[in-house]
């Protein structure tokens, strides 16, 4: 179970502080699509926060699109974008010839008897099959990572993480501009993060081209180091994305308080950047962000008393993400 770190005596107040962990919990899969959320009960037993302040932040996460409440039976994370069906097991091979894994002929005919069950005809059953698989083969031609402008940092990171991966022609548009660039495609299925998706889809939806959300990474890793920081140490947090920047904030702070100095600056901010250099024993940054903290540090080296130590985070996308997004674009596992 993901746990939850409130700090009641913050400026932050608690209920922020909540609605930011469970939509860092569900952009990083922790909590996957069709996952049902804690109980009000359960979640006030865990932060000791009323149960009409986390019915509150379940309310605001229902109006961001990321979850939805079954009358009854709880609150759920909402599948959203183009999210695609049952998984199957990775194809076997015999000889350097892929064989159909053996579960995909049931998969079709379990798909092909709710169509019957439905009332179609095996001849529009057909018609849907083909259909789909065309749009599929015709969406993957592209793809469009996406995002604000405010935010392009953590396009840059999504199509870094992903573009070695597909193999097939990727572009960095701003959310702002998407609409303009999928009049002039033809094909294209468009990629962003979970905290971008609701704007996406409602860009892209119109215009017949799916977007599938990706998941970051859980940052697993780099939560550990934190929490075992000493008391009164300095952490400096750098990366590309000004949403992930302010979301790391808030999380780190909600997991230690006040016993840590936190400093972040976006890669590009160089007085930010030098200054954190100067203060923090400890500096956590994405990959795209690492060679320039390091050409920082060695700049600087004559004036620092002692070196920071700089920890470079895994991919921004998590590699599972990767895999189901290589599936949903018929590019198989890599």
């Amino acid at each position: 179970m993901v746990k939850f770190h409130i700090k009641l005596e913050s400026e932050i107040p608690a209920s922020k502080q909540l609605f930011d962990q469970i939509q860092f919990a569900i952009a990083s899969r922790q909590y996957p699509p069709g996952h049902r959320l804690p109980s009000t009960r359960q979640l006030a037993m865990m932060t000791g926060l009323h149960r009409n302040t986390i019915s509150k932040v379940y309310r605001q996460l229902e109006e961001t699109g990321l979850v939805e409440s079954l009358a009854g039976s709880g609150i759920y994370v909402k599948a959203q974008g183009h999210e695609g069906g049952k998984k199957y097991t990775t194809a076997q091979t015999v000889a350097g010839a892929e064989e159909i894994p053996e579960t995909a002929y049931q998969i079709v005919q379990d798909g092909i008897n709710e169509l019957l069950g439905l009332g179609c005809s095996l001849q529009q059953v057909r018609e849907i099959f083909l259909s789909e698989i065309n749009w599929r083969l015709q969406c993957s031609a592209q793809v469009l990572v996406t995002v604000p402008q405010s935010d392009i940092g953590a396009g840059k990171m999504i199509l870094q993480d992903i573009e070695p991966m597909l193999g097939i022609p990727t572009q960095l548009v701003p959310l702002e501009q998407l609409s303009g660039v999928l009049e002039e495609t033809e094909s294209a299925t468009v990629v962003t993060s979970r905290y971008y998706i609701k704007d996406a889809d409602a860009i892209a939806a119109p215009k017949s081209a799916r977007v599938i959300p990706v998941d970051i990474n859980t940052y697993a890793k780099e939560i550990k180091i934190i929490t075992n920081l000493k008391n009164n140490s300095c952490l400096g947090i750098v990366t590309l994305s000004s949403r992930f920047l302010e979301a790391a904030e808030r999380i780190i702070h909600s997991l230690r308080g006040e016993e840590i100095l936190v400093m972040a600056a976006q890669a590009n901010d160089s007085p930010k950047l030098k200054a954190i250099v100067r203060s923090a024993q400890t500096i956590i940054c994405d990959q795209s962000s690492y060679a320039q903290v390091k050409q920082v540090v060695n700049q600087m080296s004559e004036d620092l008393i002692r070196y920071p130590e700089v920890i470079c985070s895994d991919n921004y996308i998590s590699a599972d993400s990767i895999r189901l997004l290589r599936q949903e674009l018929g590019l198989g596992y890599s």
